[in-house]
This record gives C-alpha cells, sequence and structure tokens, in this order.
C-alpha cells in the first residue's frame, strides 16, 4: 500500500461546501457524474504522456460535461456538502497516470510548495511565477 494508493486517492483540501472548484492544469474532462453516491470530475491532463495523467475532485457537482476543454483557473463544479471524514467539508484532490496514484502536489511549481502551509487563494492577483 502507498501513501496514495487506493482508498485515499490524495490529498484532502479544507474548503466550505458551495466552493468553486478550478481546474489545476490544461486537459479534457474525462468523467462528470457520481461514483458512490458522490459528484465526482475527472480530468485527462495535456502533453502528460500515454496514459495522460488524470486529476480527479470529489466530492463536486460539476458544471463541466464529460468531453468539456479546460484551462487552469476553469470552474469544473462546486463543493458539495456530504458526511465526510474530514472535521469540516473538504475537496478531495487526486492525480493518476492509469490506476496509479501519485501525489497531486507534484503539479505545483517548486515555489509554490515551500512558502509555509497552503492555502487556496482566488485566481485573480495570484502572481504567476516565483516572487522576485
Amino acid at each position: 500500500m502507498t501513501e496514495y494508493g487506493r482508498g485515499h486517492r490524495g490529498l484532502d483540501l479544507t474548503v466550505p461546501s458551495g466552493t468553486p472548484v478550478r481546474a489545476v492544469a490544461p486537459g479534457r474532462v474525462s468523467f462528470a457524474g457520481r461514483v458512490a453516491g458522490r459528484g465526482v470530475v475527472s480530468i485527462e491532463l495535456d502533453s502528460t504522456g500515454d496514459p495522460p495523467l488524470r486529476t480527479t475532485y470529489e466530492p463536486v457537482r460539476a458544471t463541466a460535461k464529460k468531453g468539456d476543454k479546460v484551462t487552469p483557473g476553469d470552474i469544473v463544479g462546486v463543493v458539495e456538502p456530504t458526511g465526510s471524514h474530514c472535521q469540516a467539508s473538504c475537496l478531495h484532490w487526486g492525480l493518476l497516470r492509469a490506476d496509479t496514484y501519485l501525489d497531486p502536489l507534484s503539479l505545483l511549481p517548486p515555489w509554490l510548495l515551500h512558502r509555509g502551509p497552503s492555502r487556496l487563494l482566488p485566481v485573480i492577483g495570484v502572481p504567476e511565477g516565483p516572487p522576485t
């Protein structure tokens, strides 16, 4: 069993229900629907090899549809209220290549990962590169 193995699916991000969920990278929605009673959105990422990397987001009420092209920051749904294993409402963010679960933080630029605790920020006004 690995840290990102079946049954965990990545990272838990504490956010209130109703929070917009945004695509982290460019790609195409490969799934938008319900799995085991929860809303799920999966996006196959552009130019990431064969098989391509795929991000997953749940529990999400999808606004994007299967086949939609997305760019970073595009809203693909909103966090659904659910009885969750998290103490507060949370979004599960996963990354896979085929059936292998990976660390979704690997999609973020290194300068963003070494600056203290992670915080979700609005897309508007977020710097596009390392601070100078």
